[in-house]
């Protein structure tokens, strides 16, 4: 059993960031463009894609990159053949700073400047063999 779990770990590389200041809306809209893509056409994707999330994403993607291939520096190829790919990546909420700005009347508003924590995991492709093809 954890054999087998040291297996499954092996195959897959995980790279997080922690406190991005942007909001997990605008990071979750490039998120779902990259999720379950081959990560060298992910990078493409990203590089040139408009919205300013896409710059640490990429960042990101190239770390759990670097980290898939110090795990396994005996599949290197499996890289460059495309057998790599964005298994998971979620966007979660982080922390809000909460300022305030004048408002009509003698009144304050409050702004909330949010911002999102982002984890990538990254795996090999699932081969079907021949007998579950058919």
């Amino acid at each position: 059993m954890a054999d087998r779990l040291k297996e499954i770990k092996k195959q897959t590389a995980i790279a997080k960031l922690n406190d991005v200041p942007t909001s997990p809306r605008k990071m979750r809209l490039v998120a779902d463009i990259i999720r379950g893509v081959e990560v060298n056409r992910a990078l493409d994707i990203l590089k040139y894609s408009k919205k300013e999330a896409s710059n640490r994403l990429e960042k990101l993607l190239r770390s759990a990159i670097a980290n898939w291939e110090a795990k396994n520096e005996a599949d290197r190829k499996e890289l460059e053949n495309g057998n790599v790919l964005v298994q998971t990546i979620m966007v979660g909420q982080g922390r809000t700073l909460k300022r305030i700005r004048t408002a009509p009347q003698g009144r304050a508003a409050r702004i909330r400047k949010r911002s999102n924590h982002v984890t990538i995991i990254l795996g090999k492709k699932a081969v079907k063999s021949e007998e579950e093809a058919k």
